[in-house]
């Protein structure tokens, strides 16, 4: 095409030539003829043409061609007419629309984008001569996926006004499969071995309809690259792929590729040296590298060093760090040595940081999580941790970053961040169910990004059966310009026990709080907290477990009388974050350990310590496949006594299991039980009427024991496994929003304080009745499916559990599902 034009634009030149003459003249007027949707000032632009100049054939061709490059004509004819030239000129059409029609494998907007390149989109002036090469482009990318029978037309359809409308139709036809894959010189390796690490098929046969053999030129190329490092990684130095041919078949449906192969011999590493400047750090760089003297060579590990060293460099500012590895090699002794040339280049300072797509979040916000500043000189390690930082809020989907140099200045760069937010809260009215807590009614508003400033506020009002719960709370995560968090809540709740399987009780609890967080470090924060909370305890029912409190606390004046406690509780923790992001993870680790205890002028004098990790471990580069492992322990008691009686961890403090802990059984059901203790009444005198005295109390032996509803205990350990896999027939851009897993739950609750030799004495049938609640080992398993999902209605979960272990009385569930719970 660029072949034509140049003849049909000498031609032009001939023709203007004829009619102006050989000799030259003086241009007394200026005429533009022809123009329509260009500005006469804008043609003129390019014309080097005033009036009064002496111009000539020569002068004429260089404004032909400068008209011709302005993209905006495609005709011109010059006239002269006494000392007045003319230009008549015929403008390119304007594209009024571009429709696509019959494409499958490229989707529109791939379309779209490779028509701008070339200057092709709506409302530019159309440039006729590209079209060949576009149509020729297309179908040579058909050509490459293995689409031989591809057509591609381009249609101009003129319209008034001099525009036109492009229509792409594409008649793409079905792909031709690898009927044959030939590996030729292969001697050390078998043909099966070496197939193995194509990604390409060859004749699959039909059952295995869910692979594909479908030819691709990228993928085939991807393969023998594969074939080279499998080599080059065993020591084969001198391996070499000679020659590859793709034949296609008469009907064009099948393809047959060969490759020729050269394997040669295996080489040693006899030393490797520096060579350039490593900035006074070469001595670390060789202690760290991992090339070793003696070792077969491996081309994975010289790569790896290579990578390393400019990845090092890059961390101080070198960023176009180039290095190569320079081999010598001995044929002879089949030995090489290796020469690692380093160029660290100019150190490389950020100009500017550009944050693009907060659109609901202020960009102080974004900034503030940055470690790499403008000014200073660029890191790979700062920009990556400054992105992860970044992609933690909870606020934030995705981030991505792009280093653009600055034109005419090798040491500059811009810096562009591009985030894509996510619904930062929710807005909550209406009902949930949950397959536990029956039907719930709530409203309240939580914002982790309250009017985009990155602070955290909540308000809420919850009911279900047997619970009701207000709370308001904010988080300012920088209360101080160094990461200092503070937050504040105040609270009350309301708590019948008998509603949710454990032993009866009511509770009511109102209080406030405030915190600190202070930052150790990028992962590392030590958080410190004090709470003031009045609680009242009422219709409790008489178990063993809460004898102590019974003794401590009850008003031997009123013994109906509601408990009622003032507490003052001081709490120190500690957390560790390295996850990737701050919704559903799939690389990294949540650890936390935290203190609790109540201050010794309080009613009840008690600690909790919980420990609390996940970790996530991707198998797949894409982290679509993740294997995740969790841990969770707790341990609470008393301190001090009170009336003379030790105290120990109150049983509303007592840790329980909620269903995400241990899915497959109700919540609760595998809790120790509260254990009622009556005397067995011996009858008194018999009486004529049949009956007979008031009864008297046996000996304690006699005792009869009544297990009640389930109460917990003083120590808990969770643990679980999960592999997250892709969810079936879910786009990838849904990902962060869905996760399937399987799962494997175990977990346990029990009394370290409970003495089962109080009550050996008693007769065996009562004993037989109760469990040894002080045995940790009395755990529950189950395993099962899960799916998650962040709807707009709130978090969704559906699971479907088997218990693997269980006892006797435990409740079992196969089905949970739950709406507006937190996981």
């Amino acid at each position: 095409m660029p072949i034509k034009k140049h003849i049909a634009v000498t031609g032009l030149l001939g023709a203007s030539f004829a009619a102006l003459g050989q000799n030259s003249f003086i241009v007394e007027d200026l005429k533009v003829e022809g123009l329509q949707r260009v500005a006469l000032g804008a043609a003129l632009t390019h014309i080097p043409i005033n009036v009064g100049d002496n111009i000539d054939d020569y002068t004429v061709a260089k404004t032909i061609k400068a008209l011709y490059k302005s993209g905006h004509f495609d005709n011109i004819q010059v006239y002269r007419e006494g000392s007045l030239l003319v230009f008549k000129v015929t403008e390119r059409p304007t594209i009024s629309s571009i429709e696509f029609d019959g494409n499958k494998d490229i989707k529109d907007e791939q379309l779209t984008e490779s028509l701008e390149q070339q200057n092709i989109r709506q409302g530019e002036p159309l440039d006729k001569t590209v079209l060949d090469n576009i149509e020729k482009g297309l179908t040579e990318f058909f050509h490459s996926i293995g689409k031989y029978n591809a057509k591609v037309n381009i249609e101009v359809t003129e319209l008034p006004r001099n525009r036109v409308k492009l229509k792409l139709k594409f008649e793409e036809g079905d792909a031709a499969s690898v009927r044959q894959i030939n590996l030729v010189g292969n001697e050390l390796f078998s043909d099966e071995e070496l197939l193995a690490l194509f990604e390409s098929q060859q004749d699959l046969p039909w059952w295995k309809f869910l692979s594909n053999d479908r030819y691709q030129k990228k993928t085939i190329e991807g393969d023998l690259e594969k074939i080279k490092s499998y080599y080059l990684d065993r020591g084969y130095l001198r391996f070499n792929i000679d020659s590859t041919q793709v034949s296609v078949s008469p009907e064009r449906d099948a393809v047959y590729v060969t490759a020729n192969l050269t394997e040669g011999e295996k080489y040693k590493v006899k030393g490797f040296d520096f060579i350039g400047d490593l900035l006074g750090r070469e001595d670390l760089i060789r202690a760290i590298v991992p090339l070793r003297e003696g070792e077969l060579y491996n081309g994975s590990i010289v790569t790896a060093s290579e990578e390393f060293i400019k990845g090092y460099l890059a961390r101080f500012g070198y960023a176009n760090a180039e290095v190569r590895t320079i081999p010598d090699i001995d044929d002879e002794n089949k030995e090489v040595q290796l020469t690692l040339s380093v160029n660290p280049g100019k150190r490389v300072y950020v100009r500017r940081i550009v944050v693009e797509g907060n659109h609901n979040t202020a960009d102080e916000v974004v900034r503030r999580e940055m470690t790499q500043l403008e000014g200073a000189w660029l890191s790979n390690q700062q920009l990556e941790r400054s992105k992860l930082q970044i992609q933690r809020l909870p606020y934030m989907e995705n981030v991505e970053f792009n280093v653009k140099p600055v034109p005419g200045q090798d040491d500059l760069v811009d810096v562009d961040f591009k985030v894509k937010e996510q619904p930062a809260g929710s807005f909550q009215a209406g009902l949930a169910y949950g397959s536990y807590a029956g039907l719930q009614f709530n409203i309240g508003v939580s914002e982790s990004n309250f009017l985009g400033t990155g602070n955290q506020v909540g308000f809420n009002i919850n009911t279900s059966r047997g619970s009701r719960s207000y709370s308001v709370s904010y988080t300012d995560p920088y209360f101080t310009p160094d990461g200092v968090s503070q937050g504040s809540s105040i609270f009350y709740n309301e708590f019948d026990g008998s509603k949710f399987g454990i032993v009866g009780y009511n509770s009511k609890t109102y209080g406030l709080g405030t915190n600190l967080g202070f930052p150790i470090d990028a992962i590392n924060r030590i958080n410190f907290g004090v709470r003031w909370l009045e609680e009242e305890l009422d219709n409790i029912t008489e178990f063993e477990q809460n004898r102590v409190l019974r003794e401590s606390f009850t008003d031997p004046n009123n013994p109906d009388a509601p408990f009622e406690f003032t507490k003052y509780e001081l709490s120190v923790g500690w957390s560790r974050v390295t996850v990737n992001r701050g919704m559903f993870p799939t690389d990294g680790s949540r650890q936390s350990l935290s203190l609790m205890a109540t201050t010794p002028n309080s009613d009840l004098n008690f600690f909790k310590l919980n420990y609390d990790s996940r970790f996530y471990w991707p198998i797949s580069n894409d982290h679509r496949w993740v294997f995740s492992a969790r841990a969770a322990l707790g341990y609470g008691n008393g301190y001090g006594s009170t009336n003379g009686a030790d105290q120990t961890l109150p049983f509303q403090e007592f840790f329980r299991i909620t269903e995400m802990e241990l899915r497959g059984f109700d919540r609760n059901t595998i809790l120790p039980r509260a254990i009622i203790r009556r005397p067995n009444l011996i009858p008194g005198t018999p009486q004529p009427d049949g009956g007979s005295t008031s009864g008297l109390g046996g000996d304690e032996q006699f005792d009869v024991l009544l297990p009640s509803g389930r109460i917990g205990g003083n120590a808990k350990a969770v643990a679980g496994v999960e592999m997250i896999v892709p969810t079936p027939f879910l786009d990838d851009d849904k990902s962060g929003s869905v996760r399937t897993s399987f799962f494997v739950d175990v977990a346990n609750v029990w009394d370290t304080e409970f003495d089962l030799s109080r009550y050996t004495e008693l007769q065996r049938d009562q004993l037989a009745k109760i469990d040894d609640y002080s045995d940790p080992s009395r755990y529950r398993a189950s395993t099962g499916l899960s799916i998650q999902w962040i709807s707009p209605m709130g978090p969704m979960l559906i699971s479907f559990a088997y218990p693997l272990k269980k006892e006797e009385d435990d409740d079992t569930k196969t089905i949970s599902f739950n709406i507006s719970n937190t996981f």
